[in-house]
């Protein structure tokens, strides 16, 4: 299992300092937290980790990887996958679709095995195929597989998106807000999926959400982050007992 550093990283836009000087450990096997504040930064310091940006200064290492200034296609390949807050899905294509073709990166065969589809490319689709339906099911999905995403409700579109971050195979998977805009049912739907992300498929997973009543039942960690400063960071019974952590973001409501 692998294991995220980010180093003393800061990231600026003119004048504007949307991190400053941040530094996170994520432990393998681990839910990890982010929470603040909007415009705290945390949306940019996954968009730092996944390669979307590059961090002004700093470091982020994932093992002997340096993803300082790597592509998101590097990122992926080293085994961070990402579940954004906007769906970025095919709106018109089937889930069964989408899932297929987040998988493209693993079909390694030439032009001309594809076009005759025989032995190599043959095997390397049925492969393939075969990972998806696995995640489909994992996810509660068979019903809708051969549904066109567009047609479908938000909850099961936001499903959707964190299986297609699941059929890249990945060590890490970062959630973006992944319960935003869901009702009572689809948030306890999907929280179960999250911790069984961990459990069944010992995925180490970074959440970034604003509802701090899940972060702090399903968190093995949290960092806390205000206008681009890490101002706290422990298990869920110290950030709810932190002052400053209370002071700038949490206030009563724990």
């Amino acid at each position: 299992m692998k294991s995220l550093q980010v180093s003393n990283v800061s990231l600026i836009f003119g004048g504007i300092h949307a991190l400053s000087n941040i530094n996170l450990a994520i432990q393998s096997g681990q839910i990890t937290s982010i929470i603040g504040p909007n415009g705290a930064g945390k949306t940019s310091l996954l968009n730092c980790i996944s390669g979307f940006y590059h961090p002004t200064r700093g470091n982020i290492q994932l093992d002997d990887h340096d993803l300082t200034h790597a592509s998101p296609h590097q990122v992926s390949k080293w085994g961070i996958a990402r579940a954004f807050q906007n769906l970025e899905l095919f709106s018109n294509m089937t889930v069964l679709e989408n899932l297929l073709l987040a998988r493209h990166k693993n079909l390694k065969y030439n032009i001309f095995q594809a076009l005759l589809y025989f032995g190599k490319a043959a095997r390397v689709e049925a492969e393939n195929r075969q990972f998806v339906e696995e995640i489909i099911d994992f996810m509660e999905l068979e019903p809708y597989r051969k549904k066109i995403v567009g047609n479908l409700g938000y909850g099961i579109q936001k499903r959707v998106e964190v299986a297609r971050a699941l059929t890249l195979a990945p060590d890490i998977l970062l959630l973006d807000e992944p319960i935003a805009g869901m009702n009572v049912e689809e948030k306890e739907d999907i929280v179960r999926f999250i911790i069984d992300i961990k459990q069944e498929l010992k995925t180490t997973i970074v959440l970034v959400e604003h509802d701090l009543g899940v972060v702090m039942d399903i968190s093995d960690h949290i960092y806390v982050l205000d206008f681009g400063e890490l101002i706290g960071d422990g298990p869920p019974d110290e950030i709810a007992s932190n002052p400053k952590v209370i002071q700038a973001y949490i206030g009563d409501e724990l």
